[in-house]
């Protein structure tokens, strides 16, 4: 209304329309319990008022907040500075347009925050929780299922049985990525390793160990934490002890192209003598120098997917399939 200076309020809905303040309350909350008429009143009040609802009022009686959370237990400069993280945020948020969900984004850095972020998430302030790049046996996924909070993992951590999740297939997409090294003519193959408290690190380094296995060939492992600096470290600490290595199996690309940084370094061709393949096939592979081989894995599906099952549990479905694994494939490129 023209120079109208407060916001309507659900009384003056309710006399505008001719019924009592209830009956704007359940119009506004959808219940079923208001005859057609009476809602027809109460929608062109509101439309001639305009009237928008309180949300925290909305909330109390509707025990809905329309907001879902995602947890991502990592620095500030793993979040901003490696792609899978900007894909899965993307895939959420396609999965959740059009359903009136607004996502959240809480970052866990230390366990202080880590503890007041549990007390945040456990009181009634979100709908559903979204976890990805979950530690070790993170107990917060089932003290969120335990307080009735639904909730969906991206990965699966080791040493826990999350109710639902979303994973890739890490152990196939490494197996084959050494499998192509190995039909290639390498013999001394050695791995950057992610972090063995995360699953993903866990599985890609049993699937690499696996196709080593089957070809009798020997292992040689060293350990990074996906990034490119951890990638770094690992490659140096691996080709000082095995100056031989004819191959590179990295757990990520960012591990890969600090791996191809520290080849160049020390005079070693990629890929006449060290082949290279990395995991993820990021924005970044094939512009790197030479383009990377590496295994590709769709973060924007897996969050896209870890959204639709967060919906449907939070609207109170029986899910057919509570886990999605997602298959992953090597993309060849001239590093291998």
């Amino acid at each position: 209304m023209a120079g109208r200076s407060t916001r309507p309020t659900l009384e003056e809905v309710a006399a505008r329309a001719g019924v009592g303040r209830g009956t704007v309350s359940r119009v506004v909350n959808g219940s079923p319990r208001v005859s057609a008429r009476a809602r027809e009143a109460v929608l062109r009040a509101i439309e001639e008022l305009g009237y928008v609802p309180n949300r925290a009022a909305r909330a109390l009686v509707t025990n809905r907040t329309d907001t879902v959370a995602l947890v991502v237990a990592e620095s500030d400069q793993r979040l901003f500075g490696e792609p899978y993280f900007a894909g899965i945020i993307r895939g959420i948020g396609n999965g959740l347009a059009g359903t009136g969900l607004q996502l959240l984004l809480a970052l866990a850095r230390t366990p202080d925050e880590y503890a007041r972020l549990e007390n945040y998430l456990t009181t009634q302030h979100v709908d559903g929780v979204l976890l990805t790049s979950l530690h070790a046996e993170d107990p917060l996924p089932a003290k969120l299922e335990a307080n009735g909070v639904p909730t969906v993992l991206g990965g699966r951590p080791p040493g826990v049985s999350p109710v639902s999740y979303v994973d890739v297939d890490n152990r196939s997409g490494a197996r084959e990525a050494v499998g192509h090294l190995i039909e290639g003519g390498r013999r001394r193959i050695g791995t950057l390793a992610g972090p063995q408290d995360m699953g993903v690190g866990i599985d890609r380094l049993a699937g690499y160990r696996e196709a080593l296995a089957d070809a009798g060939l020997p292992e040689f492992v060293a350990y990074g934490d996906f990034g490119e600096a951890g990638g770094i470290a690992a490659a140096e600490e691996l080709l000082a002890r095995e100056p031989e290595l004819d191959a590179v199996f990295a757990a990520s690309d960012p591990m890969a192209l600090g791996a191809l940084r520290v080849l160049r370094r020390l005079g070693r061709r990629v890929p006449h003598d060290v082949a290279v393949i990395g995991f993820d096939d990021s924005a970044a592979a094939p512009l790197a120098d030479p383009p990377l081989s590496s295994v590709h894995q769709s973060p924007e599906e897996m969050g896209v997917e870890m959204a639709r099952l967060l919906i449907s549990r939070i609207q109170g479905e029986t899910l057919d399939d509570p886990v999605i694994i997602l298959k992953p494939h090597l993309v060849l490129r001239d590093s291998s």
